[in-house]
């Protein structure tokens, strides 16, 4: 008899990680939860989440213990808030605010550390036992996490940038006590002296303090902005569940009654008033109103629906009473789905392992067996106790990750610096690796390429019209209204003197009608004159067309049964969009315009700005599944846009771009934000991860580089630990120097066109 093999499909299990450091760490529980069979592990230690995929006979509890075992905390994620709960994003991080105090103090006890290492003429009477005071508590407690992480890895038999950051404040500090109490280094009036050749030394009149209490600030410094990066991540849910109305006003037997929106089923009747959001995808029943549908088709002019029209959930009404059947509720609405799909693309995007994490994989453990070797070799020579120690203690000072730990933290600190003086958020390293291999990117139209905004681009009066009287009629007749369209109007018509109308009736989802100095005056849609039996003259009907073809919005002026003026309003684009584009192309890049408007208002809007590949007609799963497609033919992609819409594909994109005016769920689902409204920010900030990384990567090679010339030299006994300091330092100058280059970056002068 064979076996039966279970073919059930495996569970998902989303599980938050605690403890994890680096991205050594994160490849560490993948390993371990991967040993257990059947079990797939996927962490992104960006968000601090491991998605696993496991039999249904692994129970969750052993895949915590699994964790647990490996050194890390798990449990499960909390839910995101509703949206009547208080935003967690305004609340303090206890863990956070512990880290930030932490660097405060740590860098306030090493700069005068620093200062008296460096500057030999500020070395006072006993200069090096204030030093001391002023370093234990920055290697002590300041460096603790970096020496628990350490022991947890020697517990475990493995080593990440922890254990040489902790080998080497151990070391320089422990080396530094010695000197002091047993050395002449604490001496009245010792000061650093520094030999033009390397000689052998026993070095017990060195002191390292500064490289123990530098190496600590930094370290813990570049942590402290991969922390606050990583807790905005679970905002991006919690502001699509906020999209969703918290109760609905439930229609039964002909009377209204006020429940909570987790209580509606399919076929419930809601009324749905103006102001208010719809809370289920449904039809339309009855009544005829304007809908907002920005936040999830990304559409700029407003949706007019009747009796058999769907709407989902999220949308606002922006003008009469509608009465909607529920034909999805809870789970199953659009925006639900659109949470869903931002959840599985962050949790599917795995963090870029550091450089400086792949190369400590297998130099830590190679430093410590030279540092060992070392010792053992001169004591075998007939060297002094001292000597030989000596000898493996300058191995260690000259391997001390000072450049390595610099390397990023101040080219990351800088670059990012730098980016918010010019408008541009950039969340942590991960990001400058995954910018560079970038080769296309999306751009939404409303809010991003254009203004999001509705204006009057053309008034075309009829023969024997003026365009000014006609305008003032228009904008009396709307002056009442909250419609875009009617905005828009009355926006364009600014400082004139309106003429009184009396008797105005808005016909919702059509136009308004009134009568004007004695005459009867109909504003609208093309539809309502039409039935109206109003006459359209050639030229009014050639203007209709014509803004048509554009992709406007049209209302048309009537007066005494015939059309007066056609006006057109259009979502307008940005001055600098064509320039943004242009910028794009310069930096070898696809762009590509993703919208949920029609296939004319895109052809206009990528015409004007100069781009050739359109998607259009694109709902939020679509434009996720475009970024998707692209990306399984090998494309890098970045995603530029702005509404909540856009966040499931700046979600699944390689690299998300989010404009600072737009939602604060396209914000959180990014992992750039502009604050500046500008197009042409997105190619600033391409150009500065860019740049950043570059730096990041010279910083790291010329550290690792100096390691690897420096170590053989200490190991022979040729480079006494206060010499193998200063070349430290020196390697951390000019770390620091190139880093701080990036300050020089400045932004393209783009041109505007107007």
């Amino acid at each position: 008899m064979t076996a039966e093999v279970s073919t059930a499909p495996p569970v998902r299990t989303d599980l938050e990680v605690g403890g994890m450091t680096c991205g050594a760490c994160a490849r560490r529980v993948e390993r371990v939860l991967r040993r257990l069979d059947g079990v797939g592990a996927e962490v992104n230690y960006a968000t601090g989440r491991v998605a696993v995929d496991h039999p249904a006979t692994v129970a969750v509890a052993d895949l915590v213990a699994v964790i647990e075992k490996a050194g890390y905390t798990a449990a499960s994620p909390a839910p995101p808030a509703g949206p009547a709960a208080p935003d967690e994003q305004d609340r303090p991080d206890p863990e956070l605010r512990a880290l930030r105090d932490r660097v405060r103090v740590c860098a306030a006890l090493t700069v005068p550390v620093l200062l008296l290492a460096m500057v030999p003429p500020w070395q006072f009477t006993h200069w090096q036992w204030a030093s001391l005071v002023l370093a234990a508590p920055v290697a002590v407690w300041g460096a603790w996490p970096l020496h628990r992480a350490a022991l947890r890895n020697l517990r475990h038999g493995t080593s990440t940038m922890d254990t040489l950051v902790s080998t080497g404040v151990v070391a320089s500090f422990g080396w530094s006590l010695h000197a002091l109490f047993l050395g002449s280094a604490g001496f009245p009036g010792h000061t650093h002296t520094l030999g033009a050749a390397p000689v052998w030394s026993d070095g017990t009149g060195a002191v390292y303090l500064e490289v123990a209490a530098t190496v600590t600030t930094l370290v813990l410094a570049g942590r402290h902005a991969e922390a606050r990066a990583r807790r905005r991540s679970g905002a991006a849910l919690r502001g699509l569940v906020a999209l969703a109305a918290s109760d609905a006003a439930l229609l039964r037997d002909g009377r209204e009654e006020r429940v909570p929106a987790d209580r509606l089923a399919v076929g419930d009747r809601i009324v749905v008033r103006p102001g208010e959001r719809v809370a289920v995808d449904g039809v339309v029943e009855d009544g005829v109103s304007a809908l907002d549908t920005s936040p999830i088709t990304g559409e700029s002019l407003p949706r007019e629906v009747g009796p058999g029209d769907e709407v989902s959930g999220g949308t606002l009404n922006a003008g009469g009473r509608l009465v909607v059947r529920a034909t999805r509720v809870g789970a199953d609405r659009q925006v639900a789905q659109m949470a869903a799909l931002v959840e599985r693309a962050q949790a599917g995007t795995a963090a870029v392992a550091r450089l400086a994490d792949r190369i400590c994989a297998w130099f830590v453990p190679a430093v410590l067996v030279l540092a060992a070797a070392t010792a053992g070799f001169w004591s075998g020579a007939g060297a002094s106790t001292v000597g030989a120690l000596g000898a493996a203690v300058a191995v260690l000072v000259v391997a001390c990750p000072c450049a390595l730990g610099l390397a990023t933290p101040t080219a990351l600190l800088v670059g990012t610096g730098r980016g918010a003086q010019l408008g541009i958020l950039v969340t942590g390293p991960q990001v400058l690796e995954t910018v560079r291999r970038v080769d296309t990117v999306l751009l939404d139209k409303t809010g991003t390429l254009t203004s999001g905004e509705m204006r009057v681009t053309r008034v075309s009066p009829a023969a024997g019209e003026d365009t000014e009287e006609v305008l003032a009629v228009a904008a009396a007749l709307e002056s009442a209204s909250a419609h875009p369209v009617a905005r828009a109007v009355v926006a364009h018509a600014a400082g004139r003197t309106l003429p009184d109308v009396r008797d105005p009736v808005a016909l919702d989802g059509l136009g308004v009608t009134g009568t004007v100095d004695g005459r009867e005056v109909l504003f609208g849609r093309v539809a309502l004159l039409v039935e109206r039996g109003v006459e359209l003259p050639p030229e009014v009907r050639d203007a209709v067309a014509g803004a048509q073809r554009e992709g406007a919005s049209v209302a048309v002026l009537a007066r005494d049964g015939r059309a007066r003026a056609v006006f057109a309003v259009a979502d307008t684009v940005r001055p600098t969009a064509a320039a943004a584009v242009a910028g794009l192309r310069r930096l070898g890049l696809d762009p590509v315009l993703l919208t949920g408007d029609g296939e004319a208002v895109a052809r206009s809007v990528a015409a004007q700005v100069g781009i050739d590949a359109v998607v259009a007609d694109a709902l939020p799963t679509d434009k996720a599944a475009a970024v998707r497609r692209l990306q399984e033919h090998g494309h890098v992609v970045a995603v530029v846009g702005d509404g909540v819409n856009d966040a499931p594909a700046l979600a699944q994109a390689d690299v998300g771009i989010a404009m600072g005016s737009g939602a604060d769920v396209a914000l959180h689902a990014c992992d750039v934000t502009l604050v500046r409204a500008d197009p042409t920010a997105a190619v600033d900030a391409l150009r500065l991860c860019r740049r950043t990384h570059a730096t990041i990567r010279g910083n790291l090679g010329w550290a690792f580089a100096y390691n690897v010339a420096a170590l053989p030299v200490a190991a022979a006994g040729l480079l006494n630990p206060m010499l193998a300091g200063a070349a430290m330092a020196l390697s951390s100058v000019f770390v620091v120097g190139n880093s701080l280059c990036l300050r020089r970056f400045r932004p393209c002068p783009y041109p505007v066109t107007v």
